[in-house]
């Protein structure tokens, strides 16, 4: 353990409690196992179970209402307000059953580009909770730890069980963001992932209030040459798998900044992957990641400790945590240059989005507000059909501000970089899902290496296809994949249900877009479907 300096907590409220701070990762490890809350997996990585809630519970997730966020916030379903009054009383409430306690204490930050570090101390209830923040975030040096100054603080207690009626919560759970006070208090939820997201939603407010910072839900690497390529996409379009690329660095997973200096920051120190059907021929790069140091949650093992990746009866949110140096081919520090490169994930599952398409500026802001992606049957209970879900920025969850500001900040970033945004649908080709097929991971990829290589880069009209009912530009053709497969329409062999399709496609997309259409500019509400359905 580092001995850098005393540790109180009395500031917080936290009164004598025993402090265990900054343990390294083997020192975790060996005090889950010693109290039982963990088991060893075949692979070496520690497997735990979070207990009641195996995933984000976005209806208790709260920003206290106050001077520097009631005229901010974009106020919705996502961002629910929480009284000032009520945080104040809540977290006396928590620091008390947290005091007299054994809680583990870490010191870390977020933004690997050093103008726009942010100092965070982790307060943990439980021993793999403060391994997720090792994992996670980044890890200062002993020197660094001398002088550190945390400027935000994540209090979590998953052990704390609210009172909604005296509480003011919805219900036992709850994971609240006080932007005066800078604080992240959390409690009634084992679910690691609300230590990250927290985090991640105070970021996306503060980097582009006082930054002029894009925050980004996307992952991002680097080629030989320095260029940058950016990934977006909501779980289930490939966004992990397609930015791990043996040919070009990989700077971070999930989360990004752009900024006023053009280049790329990951926020983050590590991965947390989802591993559901994990294979280690599909996705090598993650399974060997799986090892001591990294943390399984809600996995299913045998007696000899063998998971069993296909198991969801805990739940399909199987996850794994992970530092950022188990992966091989990394960039260090994890950073870039100015992305040249823009994708957009999909997973069309109505089959009308062409595999590959490169969007104008004004079509990228509408379609990064829209977010698309569709839910297929099976994924959820009475889902029959493909269903279209829409997640603005492609992380709606996160984003405290009007969906429409981030969307203006990446129009204006990509003009004045000059960068190329294309739209990849990496669902279902040749009719909608139960008919046609998911496309092929080797075309895909196949795909995104032209446009790295420079083969898809500058528009000329005789190379391209305007897309009749979406008016992105569709490539004829494009090395290494099939040139009929390039067409949407050309794969159904059947016109009259492919543009009915096209068209309810469409029409969702507009009906989505309402909610966005006054605070949009004219460019922005110009780069949506332009053709209605009879």
């Amino acid at each position: 353990m580092i001995d850098t300096k005393s540790i109180s907590l009395n500031s917080l409220g936290i009164k004598n409690a025993t402090i265990r701070y900054q343990l390294t990762s083997s020192e975790l490890h060996d005090e889950i196992i010693k109290k039982d809350q963990g088991v060893v997996s075949s692979l070496g990585a520690i497997a735990v179970n979070t207990g009641e809630f195996t995933g984000r519970s976005p209806l208790d997730r709260f920003i206290v209402k106050d001077a520097v966020t009631a005229n901010e916030v974009w106020w919705s379903k996502i961002n629910l307000p929480f009284e000032e009054d009520k945080f104040d009383r809540l977290y006396d409430k928590v620091v008390d059953y947290l005091s007299e306690k054994e809680i583990f204490v870490r010191d870390c930050y977020a933004c690997a580009d050093e103008k726009y570090k942010l100092n965070i101390r982790v307060v943990n209830e439980y021993p793999w909770s403060n391994m997720f923040a090792y994992n996670m975030f980044l890890r200062p040096t002993a020197e660094e730890l001398k002088d550190f100054s945390p400027e935000w603080t994540v209090i979590n207690a998953p052990g704390f069980m609210a009172d909604p009626v005296l509480d003011g919560t919805r219900q036992h759970n709850f994971a609240i963001l006080n932007f005066t006070k800078k604080i992240a208090l959390i409690g009634g939820t084992g679910y690691t992932g609300e230590i990250k997201k927290g985090i991640f939603s105070a970021l996306n407010f503060i980097l582009p209030m006082y930054k002029n910072t894009l925050p980004m839900h996307c992952s991002a690497n680097v080629g030989k040459d320095g260029d940058t390529a950016v990934f977006f996409g909501l779980s289930g379009t490939g966004k992990t798998t397609l930015s791990t690329d043996p040919n070009r660095s990989l700077i971070g997973d999930d989360e990004h900044g752009w900024t006023e200096e053009n280049t790329v920051f990951n926020f983050e120190g590590g991965c947390y992957a989802k591993v559901i059907n994990l294979s280690q021929e599909q996705e090598p790069e993650i399974y060997a990641a799986i090892k001591k140091g990294a943390i399984l949650e809600n996995v299913v093992m045998d007696k000899d400790g063998v998971i069993d990746f296909e198991d969801t009866s805990i739940t399909p949110n199987t996850r794994v945590s992970y530092p950022i140096y188990h992966i091989d081919n990394i960039q260090q520090p994890s950073t870039g240059k100015n992305p040249k490169n823009i994708f957009f994930l999909t997973a069309d599952a109505f089959g009308v989005l062409p595999p590959i398409s490169k969007l104008t500026p004004s079509q990228a802001a509408y379609h990064f507000i829209s977010g698309y992606t569709a839910k297929v049957a099976g994924t959820e209970a009475g889902v029959t059909e493909p269903v279209p879900n829409f997640s603005a920025c492609f992380g709606a969850p996160f984003m405290p501000l009007h969906p429409a500001r981030y969307a203006e900040m990446l129009s204006k970033k990509m003009k004045d970089a000059d960068v190329n945004v294309w739209l990849v649908n990496t669902g279902w080709s040749g009719g909608q899902y139960g008919v046609g097929k998911r496309m092929s991971l080797k075309y895909t990829r196949a795909m995104i290496t032209a446009v790295l290589n420079g083969h898809l880069g500058d528009y000329k009209y005789e190379d391209y296809h305007i897309h009749s009912v979406f008016g992105v530009a569709q490539p004829r053709s494009c090395p290494g994949v099939p040139s009929d497969l390039l067409s949407p329409r050309s794969t159904w062999n059947d016109d009259e249900a492919y543009y009915k399709a096209a068209f309810q496609l469409s029409n969702a997309f507009r009906v989505n877009f309402k909610q966005f259409e006054e605070f949009a500019n004219e460019e922005i509400r110009r780069g949506g479907p332009q053709r209605y359905a009879l």
